[in-house]
């Protein structure tokens, strides 16, 4: 998440009355739908100046989507509560997103570590008892099976939050290089992972050619990146930027203004790729939105912090995250002039989007609330400067060269073989998320613990303090004086027995943020 001065803002809130348009996946994508004409993409990829070029030598465009959860308290990517990951894979394919960011915390290569949000009912059904690096297995063997790339992102050391530095007081750099190098040994024969973004949004107080160890960034990229390359020497290593340099402040990883008198060198030749972060004001708002020349003084700022890299063919720049809610007209004028400047074809800036996810509350996503239809206008922004998939790499040998319709699996009622209703117990589960000291995140997570299936839910429960309840995502919450309910949505209500499904919220409190305890009942 960014951030510029002070408290970043969550994206776990989800955004509501959106104005975009919505049309049905049937509309989106009909199973009949041709695939995009396959690009280059051979093989492991190196960089030559500022182009990405595959194993052939043919230049590639990065021209992608982040699909977040897996850094949470979910341990998964979200969404899959609500449908089928290779139906997700499919239509992400089918609107010309070619590459993946899956950011990650370091949570989920801790041993037995498991997903906590997967509906197995009438879909996932090939997830079901995975850890949540084996569920990753399963996302990139499908994704390189039809045409997609993927970067994995180290985006928080816990599932509690991100850090400025890449290391905490839990997480150790030690642990951060060993995880990371575990991770490049795991995909090392599979170049459907083309990178790792070695960690996510560096900020103050890093530096960037200090020589600080403990906060030079840039020191702190090249031990990971060369550790990363012992394991797997073609690997991509995505390098972000910081928040500050020379007393000059920008978005958080933002900031590669250092990176052109102090470069990240590797023991592997070609293989760097900055890495920058840029939003608009609904995640905050910056002094360079009010200039009187809003918005053509934007080029002159992102050539400033990042561009002017690859404007003087020092290396591939990547804009990993970039993304905004469209409330505002400022943040039209900013998508659209950013858009424009990234350019189109191999020989331009790469990028992924922020986000695949709807539940992401200072951007919103591409897919609308029900996380099944697109919101185009969105996603119109960003047609100019799509690009192709890429060839096929392994993945399941039944893969479809065709991805199949995304149309989600899911019933609001029982189908005829749905086992009875009402059979089994269910518990609920809090988990903060996020806490800044006068409001949080929270994910709750309802398990259906009997013989049969769940076909509706409501959780409640008392507050021992103050606490407010302001947005709310994936169930239907209310607050009366201290008493909330949740009550689940069409598309959630049911739960396999042995499944889960979860639920979050954002909330304010003062004083002591004390946690409820939650009572559930489900028929």
């Amino acid at each position: 998440m960014p951030s510029f001065h002070g408290r970043p803002i969550s994206r776990r809130t989800m955004l509501t009355g959106l104005a975009a348009a919505a049309v049905p996946l049937a509309g989106v994508m009909a199973g009949t739908l041709a695939r995009p004409a396959l690009a280059a993409g051979t093989g492991y990829w190196h960089t030559s100046g500022r182009k990405i070029l595959d194993s052939s030598g043919n230049a590639v465009r990065i021209a992608g989507i982040n699909w977040f959860g897996f850094e949470t308290a979910n341990y998964v990517v979200h969404g899959l509560w609500s449908r089928d990951y290779k139906d997700m894979l499919n239509q992400i394919a089918s609107l010309r997103y070619n590459t993946l960011r899956l950011p990650y915390s370091d949570d989920i290569l801790k041993s037995g570590t498991t997903p906590n949000s997967i509906n197995f009912y009438q879909m996932n059904t090939d997830l079901q008892g995975l850890t949540s690096l084996q569920v990753m297995d399963k996302i990139i063997s499908y994704a390189g099976s039809i045409g997609l790339r993927v970067i994995l992102d180290r985006h928080r050391p816990d599932s509690s939050g991100q850090s400025a530095l890449w290391y905490t007081s839990s997480v150790s750099e030690s642990t951060w290089i060993n995880n990371l190098q575990a991770l490049a040994n795991r995909y090392k024969n599979n170049p459907t992972v083309v990178g790792i973004d070695l960690h996510n949004e560096p900020h103050d107080p890093a530096t960037w050619g200090s020589g600080d160890s403990s906060t030079d960034w840039r020191l702190a990229a090249q031990r990971a990146g060369n550790a990363v390359l012992s394991e797997n020497s073609n690997l991509l290593i995505f390098v972000e930027g910081i928040q500050t340099y020379n007393g000059v402040s920008g978005w958080w990883g933002g900031n590669l203004m250092g990176a052109g008198s102090y470069p990240v060198q590797l023991n592997v030749a070609n293989r760097v790729v900055y890495s920058a972060h840029d939003y608009a004001t609904s995640v905050s708002d910056q002094t360079w939105f009010h200039d009187s020349t809003f918005p053509n003084n934007m080029p002159g700022i992102w050539d400033k912090y990042w561009g002017y890299l690859f404007n003087n063919n020092v290396a591939p720049v990547w804009v990993g995250e970039f993304g905004t809610t469209l409330q505002s007209t400022i943040d039209q004028r900013w998508l659209t002039k950013l858009v424009s400047y990234l350019g189109t074809g191999t020989d331009s800036f790469h990028w992924t989007f922020w986000c695949w996810n709807p539940d992401s509350g200072d951007t919103g996503g591409i897919l609308n609330d029900d996380w099944s239809t697109v919101n185009t206008t969105k996603d119109g922004y960003l047609t100019s400067i799509k690009s192709s998939l890429f060839d096929k790499v392994g993945g399941p040998t039944s893969g479809p060269t065709t991805p199949a319709s995304p149309t989600p699996t899911r019933t609001s009622s029982p189908s005829p073989t749905t086992p009875p209703p009402g059979n089994g117990t269910a518990s609920a589960s809090l988990h903060v998320d996020n806490d800044w000291g006068n409001g949080f995140t929270a994910t709750v997570t309802i398990t259906n613990n009997g013989s049969g299936a769940i076909n509706s839910w409501r959780v409640a429960w008392t507050w021992p303090g103050n606490q407010q309840v302001t947005n709310s995502w994936s169930a239907t919450v209310s607050q009366s004086g201290a008493a909330v309910t949740a009550t689940s949505l069409s598309y959630n209500g049911n739960i396999a027995p042995g499944g889960s499904v979860s639920f979050g919220f954002q909330a304010t409190y003062s004083g002591t943020n004390s946690a409820p305890t939650l009572s559930v009942t489900a028929s």
